[in-house]
């Protein structure tokens, strides 16, 4: 199979699993899960250095999800990886189960603790620093919710990795534009994020946060030396599912029987009809 189906094929397929454990569950932050979901397929299957093999070695590339509530997306990625048996997911939200509803270093392959917003920019800054302190060349990235950058101890770790230099430190935004209260503009205005992030000293990019292709490109890209970088990826909340899209009431929710099954005969089709393609 050429590779960009894959890649597409496993979008839908992490897809399909997101709404089976969240269903499972009864809990899990949907809307946010899909919306970030295309970037970790990404990350995970073409950028990150990083493996099970390997994730004790102190070469591995570094990713700390800072919006951690969306965590269902990333605990599907990382089984997809053989980091754990795919039948842990099965434990999600259960009474002593690692798989809780945020990031914990309990579940292989997690880096850090994270959930409480504003936390994963300044951890990563700092793993950054250390790197930098160490000639290491590991590199270390992070992925944020838009609406997370109310917190302002984000702005504080932005300009101090601007002014440590730290091209080893990759930012991606998850601008969803949707947080639980409704339009992140109504609720706390960030735009133009371009214009931010620039003042305070980074290389910024913005770049279609659903195109497979085009967030390879950029986060397989170099940086550019001595300036820590940013892709703004423009998402949709609930990409993937039409009734989901772009609605706040998805920002946590879990799907009745009946939705959960126009779900899967929507990802179905699109799956059909891309192996159709791909033979």
């Amino acid at each position: 199979m050429h590779t960009d189906t894959e890649l597409a094929r496993k979008s839908l397929l992490y897809r399909r699993e997101i709404l089976r454990v969240i269903r499972r569950a009864g809990a899990g932050h949907t809307g946010g899960d899909l919306s970030c979901i295309d970037i970790l397929n990404v990350l995970y299957n073409r950028v990150l250095r990083v493996a099970p093999a390997d994730f004790s070695d102190p070469d591995r590339d570094r990713y700390v999800q800072s919006k951690g509530h969306s965590v269902e997306a990333l605990y599907v990625v990382l089984a997809d990886r053989g980091f754990f048996p795919a039948a842990a997911l099965d434990t999600l939200s259960h009474y002593r189960s690692h798989f809780a509803g945020h990031p914990t270093r309990d579940v292989p392959g997690i880096e850090q603790n994270t959930g409480a917003l504003g936390h994963g920019l300044p951890i990563a800054t700092g793993m950054a620093i250390a790197g930098k302190l160490d000639s290491a060349a590991w590199r270390v990235f992070t992925l944020l919710g838009d609406g997370e950058l109310a917190e302002g101890s984000n702005w504080e770790a932005a300009m101090a990795a601007a002014h440590y230099k730290l091209d080893n430190l990759t930012a991606i935004v998850d601008c969803n534009t949707l947080q639980i209260t409704g339009r992140t503009r109504d609720v706390m205005g960030n735009e133009p994020l371009d214009a931010k992030w620039a003042a305070f000293g980074w290389a910024v990019r913005r770049v279609p946060g659903h195109d497979l292709g085009a967030l390879t490109a950029a986060l397989s890209s170099p940086p550019e030396p001595g300036r820590p970088r940013v892709f703004v990826a423009d998402t949709r909340k609930g990409s993937g599912i039409s009734f989901m899209e772009d609605a706040a009431r998805w920002h946590h929710g879990v799907p009745t029987d009946d939705e959960y099954k126009r779900a899967l005969a929507e990802l179905d089709a699109r799956l059909a009809q891309l192996e159709g393609a791909a033979a």
